[in-house]
């Protein structure tokens, strides 16, 4: 399964209505109905005492100012000041309500998007920038917590204003009504040919984000790189392009986005300009009167104010719908490494088998064909052969970190992808060549996905590691397991995390331990502490090394050669020794 997060393809909203395209957000809100049906009724509170004042300014205007009643235009003035303060008041209620909303959305959505990348297999990983991942994490998320918390209840609130403005001009004198809705009418077949080339350009926008976050997370990743080949006009260079590209498609979007504000400006300006001379005609007709033209030019203002609004909401619509495209790709992703039902225990005494197993990376050729192989409890396997040969594959597939294009990987008989990955992780160990950490303590990292001792105190747990030979690491860290470790081990050599990694593996007592280059980078005497480790092991773990130096490999127990999608047995460190040298001969 190809995992590439690339940009949807589907322009099927270019023929959706604006309620097709709301449901798309269905899936954030299902569980705030409640609070939204209470902040909805606001809004209607909200607007319909705002459409109530015009209609009471006109009847003040035709019955008591004409008539020089101070009383009645006491009265009314007291009436408005009750309207507004209400409108006031279920304004604020929707805004606080809608507040809410907005940020249980967000860290809903958060959440889902970060248990979705914990499901995802590593090709996931593999085929996608951790900087674009962390842009829809975080920037295309807060888009969509923006438009919840504030575009969706301002644009609720200006469409029922718009609907009310609209039926009540309508209904008060239709002809001028009419008159006054034209540019309107307008305004809406413009909206609905430009609102794909907008959510286009919010939605490139968006990418270019996320691909300007993924370049600056590489490189200041690999900056000591960068300083150490001097090659910070690389940096600069790469960088300054991705930049460009981001801004100039900001450029683009933020024009697109205020396509809509001259136009509905100007729809504004021209309605009040026929209502104000239709409606003066009228009035020299008898047809009108001085109150309801002014009520009139009131419900044009409330009719094309809230337009004018929707133009720039419109585009926040558009940026939330492209952010939630994004998102919505991660989450409807599935791993395609499956749990399969457990089989029927196969005889024999391998503890690990591979059975013509042949595998593929996404989009690239087969790395492994038809692999065999059998490794026996408690002995020790050591996979060498040239680089890019397909040893780091082969273990991985061990570790099912990736599963077989075709065949079977067993484990104590059973295929491998019917245990369970608590399981599975319990009784595979795989350790790298470079090993990641995490901000926190010594004891925190030594314990990460070990369950079983979570719980133990720092007595017990120096105790356990003490009986286990495994005190050494607590003499190379001043405070003991309270020592705080940063995850880019800055202040941590790489002996130090080397041997973390090491106890981390050796405390759960795996019965298949992998080794990848796992002492490739460190010195001597760390690699005899490391040595110690694996020798105090059970005598039942199984463990499988790669690597290129030939010592570490002196003593184990059986050689495989891996090269051009085979896993030869070599027999002796010797044979090993002379494959190797006849593959460099030929390449």
């Amino acid at each position: 399964m190809n995992y590439k997060l690339n940009s949807p393809k589907d322009e099927s909203y270019e023929k959706e209505g604006i309620f097709s395209m709301l449901k798309k957000f269905s899936p954030l809100i299902r569980d705030e109905k409640l609070p939204i049906f209470v902040a909805v009724v606001a809004i209607l509170m909200n607007s319909g005492l705002n459409l109530l004042a015009p209609v009471v300014i006109g009847h003040t205007i035709d019955t008591y100012i004409v008539a020089k009643d101070f009383g009645g235009i006491l009265m009314n003035a007291v009436v408005l000041i009750a309207l507004y303060l209400g409108a006031l008041t279920a304004g604020y209620a929707q805004t606080r309500i809608m507040g809410g909303v907005g940020q249980r959305v967000l860290f809903k959505l958060r959440n889902s998007v970060f248990n979705k990348l914990q499901e995802l297999p590593v090709a996931f990983f593999n085929e996608n920038k951790a900087g674009d991942l962390i842009s829809r994490i975080n920037n295309d998320t807060d888009k969509l917590n923006q438009f919840f918390s504030q575009a969706l209840m301002q644009f609720l609130g200006n469409a029922f204003m718009i609907l009310g403005s609209g039926i009540l001009v309508v209904v008060l004198q239709p002809a001028l009504g009419a008159a006054a809705l034209i540019p309107a009418f307008v305004l809406l077949v413009l909206t609905r040919l430009l609102s794909p080339w907008i959510k286009r350009q919010n939605e490139h926008s968006l990418q270019t984000t996320g691909g300007l976050s993924a370049n600056i997370s590489e490189s200041l990743e690999n900056f000591k790189v960068v300083v150490a080949f001097n090659r910070r006009d690389y940096f600069n260079k790469h960088l300054k392009a991705s930049n460009e590209e981001n801004y100039k498609a900001s450029v683009r979007a933020g024009i697109a986005n205020n396509t809509f504000t001259p136009f509905y400006g100007f729809a504004s300006g021209a309605a009040q300009l026929i209502v104000i001379g239709f409606g003066t005609y009228l009035i020299t007709g008898g047809n009108l009167t001085i109150g309801l033209l002014i009520s009139y030019l009131s419900y044009v203002t409330r009719f094309y104010d809230p337009l004018r609004q929707m133009a720039s909401i419109w585009s926040s619509f558009q940026l939330a719908l492209a952010a939630w495209d994004r998102v919505s790709v991660i989450l409807s992703l599935s791993s395609t490494m499956k749990l399969v039902p457990s089989t029927e225990v196969k005889e024999g005494d391998a503890l690990l088998e591979f059975k013509n197993v042949r595998f593929a990376y996404p989009n690239g050729k087969e790395v492994l064909h038809g692999v065999n192989l059998r490794l026996e409890a408690g002995k020790t396997y050591a996979l060498v052969g040239p680089t890019g040969g397909g040893k780091t594959t082969t273990a991985s597939l061990m570790a099912r970190l990736y599963d077989p294009t075709e065949g079977t990987v067993f484990l104590h008989g059973r295929d491998l992808q019917s245990y369970e990955q608590a399981e599975r992780t319990k009784r595979i160990g795989f350790i790298l060549q470079e090993p990641f950490l995490f901000t926190g303590t010594l004891r925190e990292n030594i314990l990460y996905g070990n369950e079983e001792m979570q719980s133990v105190t720092n007595e017990a747990l120096a105790k356990v590691l003490a009986d286990s030979g495994l005190d050494a690491l607590l003499s190379r860290f001043d405070q003991g397991l309270a020592t705080p470790i940063a995850a880019s081990g800055d202040a941590t050599s790489l002996g130090q995390r080397q041997l973390i990694a090491f106890v981390r593996a050796a405390l759960r007592k795996p019965d298949l331990l992998i080794l990848d280059e796992a002492t490739a980078n460190v010195d001597t005497v760390t690699e005899q502490l490391l040595q110690g480790i694996l020798d105090r092991l059970p005598k039942e773990t199984t463990r499988v090394v790669i690597a290129h130096r030939l010592n570490t490999i002196a003593n184990a127990d059986d050689i495989f050669f891996v090269n051009s999608g085979e896993v030869k047995e070599a027999g002796s460190l010797e044979h090993a020794v002379s494959m190797l040298m006849n593959n460099k001969r030929d390449s």
